[in-house]
Formats: structure tokens, C-alpha cells, sequence
């Protein structure tokens, strides 16, 4: 594909200087019957312009001299034969040349202006610009007509409107380049995001497990202590590994043209069999029971999921996605905010065309996450602003009896209405 592409490319450049040097042949072999300086200034400044579009990613670095040689070459021409006789001024028939001259010149004067971040740029695009109307002076005999001098301000208005083109169009390219930066730094944020809800999920099960296991040695040396530390420690390399992999992922986002290979980085040469797979989505709804199950394994409080069936079959894939987000970061603050909960419920349910998620806990002095719409973490707050990107709200505060619940309601249609799953 890529060598396809390769000789695409070398066909329409050697197509492109075939017709450069076509239209400069043209010129030098007009030059005996025209005269040279009406005919090379206009295959000069042709060939340039038309080097310049069919060229663009080979000419345009050199645009800038490009536009200045074709302005220079032009207004050298004309104080040529201003200055050396009249002969020249009464070849009627070159009005085709002046008028490819003069064409090839705003062409240049647009595409200088268009490209100009520096004085350099802007002077070439001026004498470029400045060229246009001068040309005329070529054929002008005697003192000056009115129909010369309205061609003359025509051809001026032609060359400032050539000016007003560029930077028009260098407005365009402005407003591009701001909105794909700003783009850029809302999917930095939103990876971002991402990142703190299953990393710091991750991590909190990994510290939750290490304090077992050392309250483990503590009280229960032997035989069966050493088991039990074995299988923490096993929890504890899993954990790790799901963080890394939440890590990686969000780096292979950032580089997306590593897109065909794999990020080697934290497990390049390790154990294969136990890499999680660094090409799989985001997780959705059927990642749930062993994300509750993981919860479960490290923290002492009972577990309850339900999830409605046909929940399971929903199309909406943010939608799947946000709830298990919204999962994660209830259960990431259950370890942080709640001690020893005796009961943690995750429901997800069908109602009116929407996917509730609620997880509650019963823990009764537990200390409240961050607000939703106030300062400190980005937990709570990230993920409304998530919850809302899609149409639905969150809430979380404390309920009847005593405990925590996080509620979670998302519409399964785009305009918040309808059947729901299909």
C-alpha cells in the first residue's frame, strides 16, 4: 500500500515538472517573435505559480523566493523596456502574455500572503502584489490614457484583492489550527479523565491489598498465612497490571500513528501470558462482574450486583462505557471515604428508556468525596461532566438508612428518548 502510494505520488511530481518545464519552453521558444521581455517574465512567474500548486509539497518551502524571483523578474522587465526604446511597446498581439504574467502574479501574491508568518513572506507577497500593475507599463506609448490609467487601477484592484484572498484565507488556516489545538487539549483532558478513574481505582485495590496482607502476617503466621499472602500479592501484581494497562492505553491514544504495533513500554520483555490485551476497548457493562468480583477480593463489605438483561444488549457504546465508569469511581470512593462498609449494591437498571446506575453502601460515619460541583479531586466532577456529555445526570449523597449512594441516569438514545436497548 505504502509503495502504491509512493509511486502515486512520483507520478503526479514528475507529471508536475513535466508541465513546469513545458510552460517555460513556451516562453524562451515565443521569445524571437514576441520579444524576450514580454515573454520570459510571463513563462517565469507562469512556471512558478504552476510549479508552486502542483508541487505544493516540494515548492512551497521555497514559495517565499518563488514569489519574490517572479515579482523581481517582472518589474526588471518592465524598467527594461522603459528604459531601452520603444520598439517594444507596440507588440499589440502580447496581450495574451500580460494577462498570463499577470495571472501567474496573483496566484503567487494569494499563496504568499496566505503562507506569510514572517516580514520576508510579507515583502515578497508586496513585490509580487506591486508587480501586477506595473506590468501594463510595457505597452503604454506616450503619455498616459485614461483607458491606460483605468487599467492600471484595475489591475491594482485586482492585485489588493489578491492580498484580501490571502488573508482571508490565512484566517481560515488560523481558525483551523485553533480549533484542532483546542481539539487536542479537550481529548488530553478527557484521557486524562479516564485515566484517574480506572488508575486510581486500580491503585486503591492494590493499597487496600497490601494492608491486608500485612495485617495478615501479623495475626495469622504459618503455613496458611503464607497462602493467603501468596494469593495478596497474586491480587496485588493483578492490580498493577490493570493500572499499567489503563497507562498504556492512554499513551497508544497519544501516538496514534503507533496505531499498527503495540506499545512495548512497561511489559517489553515481560510475561506474555499474563500481558493484558493493550487493543481492547474501553470497558462496557460485561466487564462489571469481575470488576465486582475484584472489589469484592480486597475489601471485607458484601457484594451485591444486578444488572438488568437486556441492558446487556444496548448499541450505545458511551453509554455502556460511561456506566462502568461510573462504577469505578463509586467503588474507588467506597475504599477511600467509607470504613468497612458491611454491604456495597451496584444495580443497573431499565427505567423509561434509561440506564440507571446506582451504588449504594451502608457505611455510617463516611467521610463525603469531593463535591460534584466544587473544588479538590476530579473524580466526581469529570465524570458529570461526562454523565452530561451524553444527556443524562449524576447525583451522590448520603440516604436513608444510614450510607452513601451514587446515582447515575442515562438516556440509551441520543435524544433522551425512545425504547431503550435493542
Amino acid at each position: 500500500m505504502r509503495r502504491r502510494a509512493g509511486r502515486s505520488r512520483a507520478g503526479r511530481e514528475g507529471m508536475g515538472v513535466a508541465v513546469v518545464c513545458a510552460v517555460a519552453l513556451v516562453g524562451v521558444g515565443a521569445a524571437p517573435e514576441f520579444g524576450p521581455l514580454v515573454t520570459l517574465p510571463a513563462a517565469f512567474a507562469s512556471a512558478s505559480a504552476v510549479g508552486v500548486l502542483l508541487l505544493w509539497s516540494r515548492a512551497r518551502r521555497r514559495l517565499t523566493v518563488l514569489a519574490c524571483a517572479a515579482g523581481v523578474v517582472s518589474l526588471a522587465a518592465t524598467a527594461a523596456v522603459l528604459l531601452f526604446g520603444e520598439r517594444r511597446r507596440d507588440a499589440g498581439s502580447g496581450g495574451g502574455w500580460i494577462l498570463a504574467e499577470s495571472a501567474a502574479l496573483l496566484v503567487l501574491t494569494v499563496l504568499t500572503v496566505r503562507a506569510a508568518r514572517s516580514g520576508r513572506q510579507a515583502a515578497s507577497a508586496a513585490v509580487a502584489a506591486t508587480a501586477v500593475p506595473v506590468t501594463l507599463t510595457r505597452f503604454w506609448s506616450g503619455p498616459p490614457s485614461l483607458v491606460a490609467l483605468g487599467g492600471g487601477a484595475f489591475w491594482t484592484l485586482l492585485a489588493l484583492l489578491a492580498v484580501a484572498v490571502g488573508l482571508y484565507l490565512r484566517s481560515l488556516d488560523n481558525g483551523r489550527i485553533r480549533s484542532v489545538a483546542e481539539g487536542r487539549r479537550a481529548q488530553r483532558l478527557q484521557l486524562a479523565r479516564d485515566l484517574h478513574d480506572f488508575v486510581a481505582h486500580d491503585v486503591s485495590e492494590m493499597l487496600a491489598l497490601a494492608q491486608a496482607g500485612q495485617f495478615l502476617a501479623e495475626q495469622a503466621p504459618g503455613e496458611t498465612s503464607r497462602v493467603t499472602q501468596a494469593d495478596t500479592f497474586h491480587r496485588i501484581e493483578q492490580a498493577g497490571l490493570q493500572a499499567l494497562a489503563s497507562l498504556d492505553r492512554t499513551v497508544r491514544m497519544l501516538h496514534d500513528d503507533d496505531a499498527d504495533g503495540r506499545v512495548g513500554g512497561a511489559y517489553a520483555g515481560g510475561d506474555r501470558d499474563r500481558e493484558p490485551d493493550m487493543r481492547a476497548p474501553l470497558p462496557d457493562l460485561e466487564q462489571l462482574p469481575e470488576l465486582v468480583t475484584r472489589f469484592s477480593a480486597s475489601s471485607t463489605a458484601r457484594m451485591d450486583l444486578h444488572i438488568d438483561p437486556e441492558l446487556l444488549d444496548t448499541t450505545r457504546r458511551d453509554v455502556t462505557t460511561t456506566a462502568y465508569r461510573v462504577v469505578v469511581e463509586s467503588l474507588t470512593n467506597v475504599r477511600r471515604h467509607a470504613p468497612a462498609p458491611r454491604l456495597v449494591n451496584v444495580a443497573l437498571r431499565h427505567e423509561a428508556g434509561a440506564l440507571v446506575v446506582t451504588v449504594t453502601n451502608d457505611a455510617r460515619s463516611a467521610t463525603a468525596p469531593p463535591a460534584i460541583g466544587g473544588g479538590g479531586g476530579r473524580g466526581l466532577r469529570a465524570l458529570t461532566q461526562r454523565v452530561e456529555a451524553i444527556g443524562g445526570s449524576l447525583s451522590a449523597g448520603p440516604h436513608d438508612p444510614p450510607g452513601w449512594r451514587v446515582t447515575a441516569v442515562l438516556p440509551l438514545n441520543p435524544d433522551g428518548e425512545g425504547e431503550g436497548p435493542r
